[in-house]
């Protein structure tokens, strides 16, 4: 294994135009899993200059409706609450369209449960979760640290109306590494939508100081290889600036790059869909087995078929770092947690509208929300225990 190299990962913001789209369709999943929580979605959304639409399908209970003018006033509130009340995107001033209809019923009859089958899963597909010992949310350093100075800038955009920062944003950090471990940043980039008449220098000091903070001590890169808004000015940025879609940052969603990556995207797609729930679950185990203290690293592959419920495959790496080989702990791993489609929800407790906060600063290494059952369940690291006592 190389144990001395630079990593880099990258994050972007909540108004980032893809993460627009991501949290408008999570938003409408909750709204659906509100009014049921069986409800089945897949919603796409596509955001340009003062333009916003959403489209895919649903399926509610019988007698559960849901119209045009909610989603569309759930749309605006959220586009208003990400900050977005600008000429080229405005989130009273655009035009919306909602092409949502209700899904396949060949999709239903193969994936439902029904006598004596248990519901299958939604779509074919591989998942892949990780976890590692590199910072206290046992995430990959890189992304957790660019994540976490977006955080701070948009803390305070939120917080102070006369803060120069507007939403869309993003960062990149690149880490070095000594034996195998993070030692501190070697640049640093971001680029940040500002308020105009603001100099390059204004952003850069301010920018500075976020990363001073969120940077462990010691960790900051030379003066010479911090990058703020490179290109000199950023006033025009959001879906004014670039058209964004569901689902296109899936890297930043999970791991920055570490680990390998499932084909699918999470936003916009309820829990029966194992793209999101088997990513969840991956994750969950992953941690709990680094927790556990049985490996500093873990990665965790599983594999569905449409309408099986049972995973045709479970996979684990722990690249050398494992106290015990991996297919003992793949053993140990199974008789845990069901991993069928419905017991992946249900351990989880996934059938809640939990996921708007998943849709930036990505769905890996948040904390649980106590006050909200299911609230990044798959952080939590109560297997610790069972793994143990199963050695």
């Amino acid at each position: 294994m190389k144990n001395d190299f630079l990593f880099t990962s990258e994050s972007v913001s909540e108004g980032h135009p893809d993460k627009v789209c991501d949290r408008i369709s999570d938003a409408i999943v909750d709204l659906m899993i509100k009014k049921y929580p069986e409800a089945r979605v897949a919603c796409e959304t596509l955001v340009t200059t003062n333009r916003t639409i959403v489209a895919g399908e649903y399926r509610l209970a019988d007698g559960i409706k849901i119209t045009n003018d909610e989603i569309e006033e759930l749309v605006r509130k959220i586009v208003h609450d990400i900050g977005y009340e600008q000429e080229g995107y405005h989130w009273e001033k655009m035009h919306f369209e909602c092409h949502l209809h209700s899904q396949s019923s060949n999709i239903a009859i193969g994936v439902d449960k029904s006598g004596n089958k248990d519901e299958g899963a939604g779509d074919q597909g591989l998942m892949f979760g990780y976890a590692c010992d590199e910072t206290e949310a046992l995430m990959p350093a890189p992304i957790y640290y660019a994540h976490n100075i977006l955080k701070e800038m948009a803390k305070i955009r939120h917080n102070d109306k006369t803060s120069i920062f507007l939403p869309d944003s993003k960062s990149q950090i690149t880490l070095k590494y000594k034996d195998g471990k993070p030692i501190k940043a070697s640049s640093v980039v971001v680029s940040t939508q500002h308020k105009r008449n603001c100099s390059q220098d204004d952003v850069r000091e301010i920018v500075r100081d976020i990363i001073m903070r969120v940077l462990p001590d010691g960790w900051m890169c030379p003066e010479d290889e911090l990058y703020v808004n490179p290109t000199g000015i950023f006033e025009i940025g959001g879906p004014d600036g670039d058209a964004g879609l569901t689902g296109r940052k899936i890297i930043v969603d999970t791991y920055g790059g570490a680990s390998p990556h499932g084909g699918g995207a999470f936003s916009g797609k309820d829990p029966t869909k194992v793209d999101r729930s088997a990513a969840y679950l991956t994750r969950y185990l992953a941690k709990n087995v680094v927790a556990a203290g049985l490996a500093t690293k873990c990665t965790i592959q599983i594999a569905y078929a449409i309408g099986i419920s049972k995973p045709l495959s479970l996979y684990v790496n722990t690249e050398g770092t494992g106290k015990i080989n991996d297919n003992e702990i793949e053993k140990i791993l199974i008789n845990l947690v069901d991993m069928s489609p419905r017991g992946i929800r249900e351990h989880l407790k996934l059938n809640k509208p939990i996921y708007v906060p998943t849709s930036a600063y990505g769905h890996f290494g948040r904390v649980p929300d106590e006050s909200v059952e299911g609230s990044f369940s798959w952080e939590k690291t109560d297997l610790v225990d069972d793994i143990l006592k199963d050695l």
